[in-house]
């Protein structure tokens, strides 16, 4: 006799013994009342003894049947605890968390957030690598990449964070010792602190209503991070250009302030990189949402 071939007898017959009723069994487990009786019989012949004992108004529960709930209800409760034990996996955090983010970023955004992931979910352990380089989730160990794009990664396994705007920023102690500063054309000749390129000139792009502006702008001092463009802003050394969120604080402490206010320029994009969104765990799930609120009431209001 194959035990296999019992599970589902059992489950039924321990239901006719807790409800004394095919009726009742047959309602609870979705199954017909022949179905539920042909269950009961087939099991009893299999196990070589009678279980129940059935009139037209009653069924009464043999010893041997009795004796036999008791395994039948052993095993079930075994089963119900592995079901609790998967749908636990799946609703508390534990585990490896790792993930990718740009340097800047994950400095400033990413980490304040996994401070608090990490002091709130005591069974999950957090590996992040910080990098400006390419990441091709396909090739790499990470269970996510937060990355920041112009256009929409070529991918469906991701989630849009928030907006990265840029803007331009200076000392107002820099800014007191310039001519008013009006338009996107009043810009040219200033001093400029930008992201280090091949080219000593690039052109701003402006946007408002309807019109669209591209200035050209000569930098003396350019550097591949926007944190030190940011400080050497602060220090006076010219006007910075940079994403709104990393000047944020500054411009709240009044190291800084924002030119121009009134005009759009880049907007770049981050997004959360999955290697496959149909099973994500809860780690990656609950700190996904952490950061996300996180972001919008921090930085996109």
């Amino acid at each position: 006799m194959d035990n296999i071939e019992n599970l589902t007898a059992m489950v039924v017959f321990a239901r006719v013994v807790e409800t004394l009723s095919f009726t009742e069994a047959a309602n609870t487990l979705r199954m017909s009342k022949s179905s539920v009786s042909r269950e009961i019989a087939s099991l009893e012949v299999r196990l070589g003894a009678q279980l129940l004992t059935r009139t037209t108004r009653k069924i009464a529960v043999t010893d041997v049947g009795l004796r036999y709930y008791q395994f039948c209800n052993r095993i079930l409760n075994e089963i119900k605890g592995a079901e609790h034990f998967i749908r636990h996996f799946h609703e508390e955090p534990i585990g490896n968390l790792r993930l990718t983010a740009p340097v800047t970023f994950g400095c400033q955004c990413v980490v304040p957030v996994l401070n608090h992931f990490i002091n709130n979910n005591i069974h999950v352990n957090v590996d992040l690598d910080l990098t400006d380089r390419p990441v091709n989730m396909a090739d790499e160990l990470y269970d996510l990449a937060i990355v920041i794009t112009r256009d929409k990664p070529d991918t469906t396994q991701l989630k849009p964070l928030i907006p990265i705007t840029w803007g331009l920023y200076a000392a107002p102690n820099y800014v007191a010792r310039l001519a008013k500063i009006d338009h996107p054309e009043d810009l040219p000749r200033h001093d400029y602190i930008l992201f280090r390129g091949p080219a000593h000139t690039i052109s701003l792009p402006f946007y408002k209503d309807k019109q669209k502006l591209d200035i050209d702008v000569r930098s003396r001092f350019r550097v591949n991070n926007s944190v030190a463009l940011m400080s050497s802003a602060i220090a006076g050394g010219g006007i910075a250009y940079l994403p709104d969120y990393i000047a944020q604080e500054s411009v709240k402490e009044g190291k800084l302030v924002q030119l121009l206010p009134d005009w759009k320029m880049d907007t770049y994009h981050s997004w959360v990189l999955f290697k496959s969104e149909n099973m994500l765990s809860a780690r990656v799930r609950l700190f996904v949402d952490d950061l996300e609120r996180k972001l919008r009431q921090t930085y996109f209001r």
